[in-house]
């Protein structure tokens, strides 16, 4: 294994400082429902981060390229899907994510986002995380199932040899066997030496196309009661952030239900995450 020089970069995004020792979410639906329901789960998300003082950054996303079956709901699209999350963000004063697929759609996302998402299957697509990082908004690239942490250093020097330092990766679990994902926490500590790293607490618990039937398309499956228990451990790792979709009703999400969190339990998890981090924070600065 490649030995790793450190390297500390912090970086602003809204009021919430990047690498810099607190905790932040990341968080919202897979996919805009509809305008109604993304406004709707942004203020239930917004209302619980404001009372815990838990910095918090809105996802949703216009298009969902990368679905199992050509039947699966994929977004309301880029122009109206942009129009939704940039009222979000003016309405409700919250920074907002969304993922990109292809280099034709960056420049009109990085007019209204704050931060541009590279998606998983798409962390090695150099021109791609180029341009969202010639874009000049901050860049989250999710590592891949199928790529080992200390290779996501290249995709990391991609952006900052394209002139943006503000990069930082999200950890979402590696493919183990198939219709499966195990997270090796090590790979938090690996990624933490040159980006900071936000640990994706409920694509890591997903059981990608292990949902099918005759009729419906396939889809993926999950285990939403794992979320806390990997995030308390991320967490505990020393992760910058966490990243969970989260939904008011995952039975009828149109993507991603059977991993999402329920947003009557985000409090009950939030509170969780931050004893831990405060028992770290005493920890290190206890004799």
């Amino acid at each position: 294994m490649a030995k790793f020089v450190f390297m500390s970069t912090t970086f602003q995004i809204g009021d919430i400082r990047i690498g810099a020792g607190s905790l932040f979410l990341i968080a919202g639906p897979c996919v805009i429902e509809s305008e109604e329901h993304a406004i709707r789960m942004a203020e239930i998300i917004k209302g619980v981060t404001k009372s815990l003082n838990f910095p918090f950054i809105f996802k949703a996303s216009y298009d969902k390229a990368n679905r199992t079956s050509i039947r699966s709901f994929r977004g309301p699209g880029l122009k109206e899907g942009l129009r939704i999350l940039k009222k979000i963000k003016e309405q409700l004063a919250v920074p907002v994510l969304t993922d990109v697929h292809q280099v034709s759609d960056v420049a009109a996302v990085a007019e209204v986002v704050d931060v541009l998402q590279i998606p998983a299957f798409l962390c090695r697509q150099t021109d791609l995380v180029v341009a969202a990082a010639l874009s000049g908004k901050a860049v989250n690239i999710k590592k891949g199932q199928f790529v080992s942490p200390w290779d996501m250093r290249h995709a990391v020097e991609k952006c900052r040899e394209a002139g943006n330092s503000q990069v930082f990766l999200t950890e979402r679990g590696s493919s183990f066997g198939y219709n499966n994902l195990v997270v090796d926490m090590r790979s938090l500590s690996i990624m933490r030496k040159f980006a900071p790293v936000v640990f994706d607490a409920t694509h890591s618990v997903q059981l990608p196309s292990a949902q099918a039937n005759d009729v419906g398309p396939t889809t993926s499956g999950g285990q939403p009661e794992f979320i806390p228990v990997l995030a308390r451990a991320a967490v505990a790792a020393g992760v910058d952030g966490v990243f969970m979709e989260v939904h008011d009703n995952p039975k009828e999400a149109k993507s991603d239900g059977a991993n999402a969190l329920e947003s009557t339990k985000l409090r009950e998890v939030l509170k969780e995450l931050l004893a831990v981090r405060k028992a770290l924070d005493v920890a290190h600065t206890t004799p």
